[in-house]
């Protein structure tokens, strides 16, 4: 019965509802751990202390959990694959749906190319003289290949990959609590740095807010559980809750482990700060494995940081894959990248995106690699963009949705603290979002090139939706025309 209406739903030309509660789940998980959490987390203490840390990633988590919730209210309602794409182009004006769609699908599409670069470099820890080129054309393969079988092959995959991670935040974070409380036979945690120089918090206010420019980007992937949604099973009950999950799995494994990292590794050590790909061997968590007697720490926290990184990339397939077909399918796109092959999958837009990807990735070998920095720039800002356009997309649909005599009572899923939790979600992201280029300033003279580097994704978001506006002569539509079908 199941394959039978897996086949009618591609007669039908769109997506298979491949995607069960555990998927969902991890996607969702997925996104909010990686090595944001693994790597850029010890740069964060050193700047801010462990204090200022914690309360960065806090304050950003709280920020996602109100973001995603305001997500899965809509995704529950109407699940589709276009997500905040579709919901801005029918809540607010076809020309937002049309930015956020595109400036999407670049993003990711520009992410693959940084993660196969990223994944080509921990390779290196163990075969330093094979080239970078063969790696990355066959991680490329293997994301394609992946994203090629079936949803359920990437939903098996991503389910997987998020596990080791789960696996190893837990872990961490056991080890770390008792290597605290000193009851772990043979291990040397030294005298503990929470509070170390009277106080936790280091730095001042600015590099406080230096870390939530940290904590933004790590939490970003979050958002893919809502384009996920329009191939789940059972989108009404999974999407719901795996959106419900990801507040504790912040809290948990970002606060824990912060604080873990805090209390057995000084603020002040040189190498929180060198922690990186090109640095395996002194990521905060190898360092407080070290401590606990691990000597194989690095190379084991190496291969779980390449799955992190290939699970990045796979997932960045997997979206902007998904945004270009709706795209395509709602004629922002050409038409031919609407093509669904007999599994279901979009396997034009996939095609199209891992070209897009590679050629960004050679762009990094050729010259000076000027083009694949400025691409990268020019995406840095697609992820705060899609958070906004979220919030935007969800006051309107919850005011359309009131308009026309609706009743909060017939969403499957709500929003917790509507409107409140939205608004003041949309004003912290859009703090973090223009505040990027706050370090630029520090010095009291203006480095434009920096400025324009760090900001170029935002008049391209802007370009791209004036140009629609203009030549659709799109407006914002009333509440009350606001059509909530999902075709």
């Amino acid at each position: 019965m199941a394959t039978k209406k897996r086949q009618q739903e591609h007669n039908g030309n769109q997506l298979v509802r491949g995607l069960k509660a555990r998927h969902m789940t991890m996607i969702a998980i997925g996104g909010s751990i990686g090595t944001g959490l693994f790597l850029a987390s010890g740069s964060a203490i050193h700047s801010a202390g462990p204090g200022g840390a914690l309360l960065a990633y806090a304050v950003i988590g709280f920020m996602v959990y109100f973001l995603m919730t305001s997500l899965g209210e809509m995704a529950a309602y109407m699940p589709v694959s276009g997500s905040f794409s579709t919901y801005a182009g029918k809540f607010v004006d076809p020309a937002l749906g049309f930015a956020l769609g595109w400036n999407y699908w670049f993003n990711w599409a520009i992410t693959i190319a940084a993660e196969i670069s990223a994944a080509s470099l921990i390779v290196k820890y163990w075969l330093p003289g094979t080239p970078s080129l063969v790696w990355s054309v066959l991680f490329l393969l293997l994301m394609t290949g992946i994203n090629y079988f079936s949803v359920r092959a990437y939903g098996e995959s991503e389910f997987w990959f998020s596990s080791i991670k789960v696996i190893t935040v837990v872990v961490f974070i056991a080890i770390g609590l008792i290597m605290i409380v000193r009851i772990l036979t043979g291990a040397d945690p030294g005298p503990l740095h929470f509070s170390e120089g009277g106080t936790s918090v280091h730095g001042g206010l600015l590099a406080v807010f230096g870390v939530f420019m940290t904590a933004g980007f790590s939490f970003q992937g979050t958002e893919l559980v809502g384009v996920a949604a329009g191939e789940s099973e059972d989108p009404a009950r999974n999407v719901p809750r795996a959106i419900k999950q990801i507040f504790w799995r912040i809290l948990i494994f970002y606060i824990m482990a912060i604080a873990v990292i805090g209390a057995l590794i000084s603020y002040r050590d040189p190498l929180l700060l060198q922690s990186g790909i090109e640095n395996i061997a002194v990521s905060p968590f190898t360092i407080v494995f070290e401590k606990a007697g691990f000597a194989f720490a690095a190379s084991v926290m190496n291969a779980i940081i390449l799955t992190s990184v290939l699970s990045a990339g796979n997932s960045g397939m997997y979206a902007s894959t998904r945004m270009l077909w709706v795209l395509a399918k709602e004629g922002k796109a050409p038409a031919w990248l609407s093509k669904i092959n007999k599994r279901g999958v979009p396997t034009a837009s996939l095609l199209v995106t891992a070209a897009i990807g590679m050629l960004a990735f050679l762009s990094s070998l050729f010259g000076d690699g000027t083009v694949y920095i400025w691409l990268l720039n020019a995406s840095g800002m697609c992820g705060f963009l899609a958070w906004l356009g979220i919030a935007i997309s969800h006051y309107r649909f919850r005011r359309a949705f009131e308009a026309q005599g609706k009743k909060a009572d017939e969403l499957p899923y709500r929003a917790r603290w509507f409107p409140f939790g939205q608004l003041v979600a949309f004003a912290i992201c859009f703090v973090v979002m223009i505040g990027q280029g706050y370090s630029l300033l520090e010095t009291g003279e203006v480095d434009w090139y920096g400025v324009a580097a760090t900001y170029i994704g935002l008049p391209l978001f802007l370009i791209v939706y004036a140009g629609y506006k203009i030549k659709h002569r799109t407006r914002l539509i009333p509440l009350r025309e606001c059509r909530f079908e999902d075709t």
